[in-house]
């Protein structure tokens, strides 16, 4: 599905949806959109650890905790079973 990137690793890039972080409260939005993050990256990986690139949470965050955005590319590196995501620009 994605490419091997030598030592093990694959790479694949996903495009998250986060319109369901409308129904959270105004105030748990960006709270909720970094939960639904690692949730669907658990779901589409089949693994427990989920690593975050601080990035990402700068990205989410980055219009305040009210207005997360509608979607977010990441890339996902799957090392042994610790799955890394990247912010794609």
């Amino acid at each position: 599905m994605g490419k091997e990137t030598g030592e093990g690793r694959e790479e694949r890039i996903f495009t998250i949806p986060l319109r369901n972080v409308k129904k959270a409260p105004r105030w748990k939005r960006s709270n909720r959109a970094i939960a639904e993050i690692r949730e669907y990256l658990m779901r589409h990986t089949k693994s427990e650890d989920v690593i975050l690139d601080a990035a990402i949470n700068e990205k989410v965050w980055d219009r305040g905790s009210q207005k997360p955005p509608s979607r977010i590319r990441v890339k996902v590196t799957e090392e042994e079973d610790i799955i890394r995501a990247e912010l794609i620009e």
